[in-house]
């Protein structure tokens, strides 16, 4: 076992062990937020990707996963709007899009929370969560920063997460890696997010930080988010997950829901399966 790969029931336990349910949105669930149809990227002769065709829907977690090079970080720029697709097409609400920024994808409603999480470690958690977006109060030229509105807000959209800020004031660096992610998913939420892209959001955590992330995972899906969880590791992705995409040197090698296969079968899936067992074969007989 891959020393990264968390005891599912550790993980299940962290997930099971705290968090009130969030109000649902009322986005009916299952409804079509974002689409891809043979969706692909080179750049110059090199196919990064290609023939990618899923749906995220509201409600739901779609799994993205694969190895270092199958594809995945292409995947993110193309949804999130840092680069643009060549081959294709991508769909919002049903309607067909390119975008060319970041924030074009953010007017629509789809937030990425990359695995630098986008914050100042040395500034407040409150100004971390409005970075960029800071309230005002007050005309021109007298507006200034609404600071007790951006501290009541930032404490009781964080305490919906599970997050209890005792003083907003403290540095978002001196929180632990689960907690910067919950300030980086409830700032995506508060600010309108409808599909939520987490990259790798547990690749350097620990057991029960983990099982932190993936609560906010759970409770973003709860609240009527779709959301979409690139990780390498199948052990973090099927307690949470609805819908596992497996990703092979650009190319989609399956779509499938949870029904559809169990841990066992994705973890071999995700591990490589067949060559690995040519590998096993190959050693055993250099070793006779």
């Amino acid at each position: 076992m891959r020393p990264d790969l968390h005891p599912i029931d550790d993980i299940q336990a962290a997930l099971d062990s705290g968090g009130d349910r969030l109000p649902e949105s009322d986005v009916p669930p299952h409804t079509p937020l974002l689409e891809v149809r043979g969706l692909g990227k080179r750049y110059g002769g090199v196919v990064a990707l290609q023939g990618i065709s899923a749906t995220v829907n509201s409600g739901e977690v779609t799994c993205v996963l694969g190895d270092n090079g199958a594809g995945k970080s292409t995947l993110i720029r193309i949804l999130s709007g840092v680069v643009t697709h060549d081959q294709g097409q991508y769909l919002v609400a049903g309607k067909r899009v390119k975008f060319s920024s970041p924030r074009q994808a953010l007017d629509r409603g789809i937030a990425t929370v990359f695995q630098d999480l986008a914050v100042v470690p040395l500034m407040s958690i409150w100004r971390n969560f409005f970075l960029g977006s800071e309230p005002t109060r007050g005309i021109w030229p007298f507006r200034r920063l609404d600071i007790e509105h951006a501290q009541h807000v930032t404490v009781a959209e964080l305490a919906r997460f599970g997050l209890d800020v005792q003083d907003p004031h403290q540095p978002v660096g001196t929180l632990s890696g689960g907690e910067r992610q919950c300030v980086a998913i409830a700032r995506a939420v508060y600010f309108g997010a409808r599909v939520l892209i987490m990259d790798e959001p547990t690749a350097s955590l620990g057991v029960k930080q983990a099982g932190m992330v993936l609560r906010h995972v759970v409770q973003a899906r709860e609240r009527g988010l779709g959301v979409i969880f690139i990780t390498h590791n199948p052990r973090h992705a099927y307690p949470v997950g609805d819908r596992f995409i497996m990703l092979n040197r650009g190319a989609m090698v399956a779509n499938v829901t949870r029904e559809d296969i169990d841990l066992n079968d994705l973890t071999q899936l995700m591990s490589g399966g067949a060559d690995l067992d040519e590998l096993s074969h190959e050693v055993q007989d250099q070793q006779r």
